[in-house]
């Protein structure tokens, strides 16, 4: 079994209230778990209105799928417009480490 994960260090756009970060973070979140099927959390700077982490991880049979999902998820939230993608990091692990 392999574990995955990746966390995005996110800089938003024209935000300036923790009401209208929701506004920004949430659909971003929804779009992930419905997409690509995997488990998303905010998981940093909860009480910065500019700033937020992401966390999506998941967990798969073979190394090869778990990459694919997450080099996809990696591409489509740095491809989204309402954000400016500050760092990436990426980690696997199979059960056995």
């Amino acid at each position: 079994m392999w574990i995955g994960w990746i966390e995005f260090d996110i800089l938003l756009g024209d935000v300036h209230s923790l009401k209208g970060k929701r506004s920004v973070i949430r659909p971003l979140l929804a779009e992930l778990k419905r997409r690509f099927d995997v488990s998303v959390a905010e998981v940093g700077d909860h009480d910065q209105y500019r700033r937020t982490k992401v966390g999506v991880g998941m967990v798969a049979a073979d190394r090869g799928h778990l990459v694919e999902v997450l080099d996809a998820v990696d591409r489509f939230v740095a491809g989204r417009p309402e954000i400016e993608l500050l760092s990436a990091r990426q980690r696997e692990l199979h059960s056995e480490d």
